[in-house]
């Protein structure tokens, strides 16, 4: 009895004591944070003990409308943090005891060193102001998932795409970087979309960045995670166009105080067709007169990515790191393609069916090494890196060509051919940049970059006779090129006014590159040196009308140099009709580029305008010119001088809450002056591209994308390329407790994108048009796991520092 009286009394003590627990209140936080106008989302929330910094207590991050709470926390002394790229961190010291805490909103201050402090749209951060340009972070891009960065540039303001890959700024190709380095990833359809953090445009560079930059720079900056502890995610896609496309990426990452570890892994694979039709007609030859052409492509197409990094940080001011990136592309592609000949009196001349199976294997391995050096004075700074990036990448292409008279039989044997064209390439650059006040408002910035390049291709091309396949030696060859451009540059950057809100910003700057390069066929056919120095001005002026509004002028002098497809000489046939190839005697352009740009930001709009002009000599273009034999040979030529002037404008609106837009607009104006070429030359042309990027909130959790694109004709050396536009669509909705999401993505959902140019010259006219499968639906499925950083792989949130 007395044992059944202790545990009855032991069982009422327990419940009175937990009922008491349960009635109490437990330590908690709660708060809303805000930039001054708008709730942020995605703002990391960090509890750190006061005595440890270094360990996390309690991780949070602030929802939709910028709340955030901390729940069953131990009392004592704390220190409150709060982190988003574009904000400066934002510290306080909090003690908590047995009551729960409200803060009430916390105001982050824009990082003026980082982003201007002027962002264009939404709490999203969909773009955000530098000095230079914009940033375009991923987060705000839903409808490119399960693509690549060819994909992803589509769907950026001032960039366009043609339904061919090609990019252009201001109707001109521009310098791409990988992590503000040069690489040997020069097709952005082998970086996978879901790989990248933010993409930046450069419109206006200074003379900190490479000359070689006539329209501007496109930095691509890749997912890099710095959050504590374990953190991974996974992503899969699966969908079809005319084939099917599957995607898939992994990252893992840890860190502890001083180290941080990550490894990450993408691939795609996708079946794609393609149909070609062309016309042209040689004026002055009777025999080959009208041409008609008829093509069909199917192409299979694989991407994989490794990447791994370790960073290791010994205390606050030093950061060293290293990072190695694998990247395996493979294309199989199938073409058969049809040609009619007839003669200037419409009768027929010949027909062939030519039949080419192309495979290529690409191998691309990459080095970096950095050092980030920090001081008291956040003013100056310093930081090293050393990169190298191997390419090697392998054609082979087999043809067969069937001739047929005019009731369609068979003319004779089959011709069979060969060709392979196999390149393995470099570039390394050792990169320093250091910065320091030399005055209470002035910074000098400078530093070197060394760029060293070394180039071999082999082509061949041998054709089946007698049973032999025989090396064609006037089509084979080999082609060497080495270059090395040594840089060095100094930048003022001066204010007037206080730091906080400075009046007036300034910048003058002076970058000196010193080309060294030759090149060389091995038959000696070909053979090049070019040993110059040539020097960058650059200079701008801001006036800062108010808080959210400036206006800018300046002025820089940049060069544009041949690439290597530009000057590799192989002729490729396999369209024996219309062969390419590139040209090792191109000079490069020097141009004198002048900007205004005017922005203002209110509370749910904002503007943001640039008038530009740019004066161009030795203007590089694509040259189509007729041979005797009724081939139209296609090279790049420096077809004369070229003034563009035009306007760009981004505006962005949130006018409700549950929906946000951006639309931007670019248009230009092209006066040629190519007297050396010919008088068929276009002499003056316009051209404007335009996009819509809207957004949707259609119940918590789900997010709605629809994006439409449209480029006007574009003038090119002999007529122009015809009209593109398409729209795409995405949508996202959040499972769970957010750390799992669903996306479905339908791209040109028209089906109306194609590419094609129209040329009408003394000697010829042609036209063409291309038409790929670009509708396509996929469904991607992506998850956090053991993670601190949550929604990171989703809303694309790493950090890239």
């Amino acid at each position: 009895m007395k044992k059944w009286m202790q545990q009855l009394s032991l069982f009422i003590v327990l419940f009175s004591s937990s009922q008491f627990s349960f009635g109490q209140k437990t330590p908690s936080i709660k708060g809303n944070v805000s930039d001054g106008k708008l709730p942020v989302e995605f703002v990391d929330v960090l509890l750190k003990n006061a005595s440890d910094s270094t360990k996390v207590a309690h991780y949070a991050v602030t929802d939709v409308a910028g709340n955030f709470d901390l729940e069953n926390l131990i009392s004592g002394d704390y220190v409150l943090q709060f982190k988003l790229i574009g904000f400066k961190t934002r510290t306080q010291k909090i003690k908590i005891d047995k009551n729960p805490v409200s803060i009430g909103t916390v105001v982050l201050e824009n990082d003026a060193n980082l982003l201007n402090a002027v962002v264009v749209n939404s709490q999203k951060k969909q773009i955000q102001k530098t000095d230079e340009g914009f940033v375009f972070n991923a987060v705000s891009n839903i409808s490119q998932s399960g693509g690549t960065a060819t994909d992803m540039l589509k769907s950026i303001p001032t960039v366009a795409v043609d339904a061919e890959g090609g990019i252009t700024l201001r109707g001109k190709s521009p310098m791409i970087l990988i992590n503000g380095k040069n690489s040997a990833i020069t097709n952005m359809d082998q970086i996978a979309a879901s790989s990248i953090e933010s993409i930046e445009v450069i419109s206006n560079p200074t003379a900190k960045y490479d000359a070689n930059a006539e329209s501007g720079i496109i930095n691509i900056k890749l997912k890099k995670n710095n959050q504590s502890g374990f953190n991974g995610a996974v992503v899969l896609g699966g969908g079809f166009g005319a084939k099917g496309r599957a995607n898939s990426s992994i990252l893992l990452n840890q860190k502890t105080e001083k180290w941080n570890f990550g490894l990450a892994y993408d691939n795609r694979f996708a079946g794609r067709t393609k149909e070609i039709k062309a016309e042209r007609t040689n004026y002055f030859i009777d025999d080959e007169h009208y041409i008609k052409q008829h093509r069909n492509d199917e192409r299979t197409e694989g991407l994989q990515n490794l990447k791994f990094n370790i960073d290791f940080s010994p205390n606050e001011k030093n950061n060293f790191s290293f990072e190695a990136l694998g990247n395996m592309e493979s294309q199989d592609n199938d073409e058969t393609l049809y040609t009619q000949v007839n003669t200037s009196a419409d009768q027929f001349f010949s027909s062939n069916r030519r039949h080419s199976l192309e495979l290529e294997r690409s191998k691309v391995g990459e080095l970096a090494f950095s050092y980030d050096r920090k001081f008291s004075d956040e003013r100056k700074s310093l930081n090293a890196s050393i990169t190298s990036s191997f390419n090697k990448h392998k054609e082979n292409t087999d043809i067969d060509t069937y001739n047929y008279d005019q009731y369609n039989e068979q003319i004779g044997d089959v011709f069979l051919q060969r060709t392979h064209n196999y390149e393995h390439e470099n570039i390394s650059n050792a990169i320093v940049n250091y910065a320091l006040p030399i005055a209470p408002k002035t910074i000098l910035e400078t530093g070197y970059k060394g760029t060293f390049r070394f180039f071999n291709s082999e082509y061949q091309s041998a054709g089946m006779i007698n049973g032999d396949y025989i090396i064609n030696p006037i089509a084979s060859n080999t082609f060497d090129y080495n270059e090395q451009i040594n840089a060095f540059y100094g930048l003022l950057n001066s204010f007037s006014g206080t730091a906080e809100n400075p009046k007036w910003k300034y910048n003058v700057g002076l970058r000196a590159e010193n080309v060294s390069n030759t090149g060389a066929t091995q038959t000696n056919s070909d053979r090049f040196t070019n040993d110059y120095i040539k020097f960058f001005p650059s200079a701008s002026a801001q006036l800062n009308l108010a808080t959210d509004e400036f206006l800018k002028i300046g002025y820089s002098k940049r060069i544009n140099r041949p690439d290597l497809d530009d000057l590799n000489p192989f002729v490729d046939i396999t369209d024996a009709l219309n062969p390419h190839s590139g040209n090792p005697y191109l000079k490069p352009e020097i141009i004198h580029i002048a900007e205004m740009s005017y922005n203002k930001d209110w509370n749910n709009y904002s503007f943001s305008t640039n008038a530009f002009y740019r004066n161009a000599t030795n203007t590089i273009r694509q040259y189509a010119e007729l041979q005797d034999n009724g081939v139209v040979l296609l090279m790049p030529k420096n077809i004369g001088s070229t003034i563009t002037y035009g306007l760009e404008t981004i505006f962005s609106l949130k006018p409700v809450g549950f929906y946000d837009a951006n639309i931007s607009v670019t248009a230009f104006q092209q006066n040629i002056n190519a007297s050396n070429l010919g008088e068929d030359i276009v002499s003056n042309a316009f051209s404007w591209y335009g996009k819509i990027i809207n957004n949707f909130v259609p119940w918590k959790g789900g997010k709605l994308q629809v994006i439409g694109n449209y480029n006007s004709a574009l003038a090119t050396p002999q007529g122009k390329r015809i009209p593109i536009y398409n729209v795409d669509m995405g949508f996202q909705q959040k499972l769970g407790k957010g750390n799992a999401r669903l996306g479905l993505v339908v791209t040109d959902m028209f089906n109306t994108l194609e590419s094609g140019y129209k040329n009408n010259t003394a000697l010829f006219s042609n036209n063409r048009t291309s038409k790929s499968d670009t509708r396509a639906l996929m469904v991607t499925f992506a998850y956090t796991f053991k993670s601190d950083f949550k929604e990171k792989l989703l809303e694309n949130q790493f950090s890239t520092e």
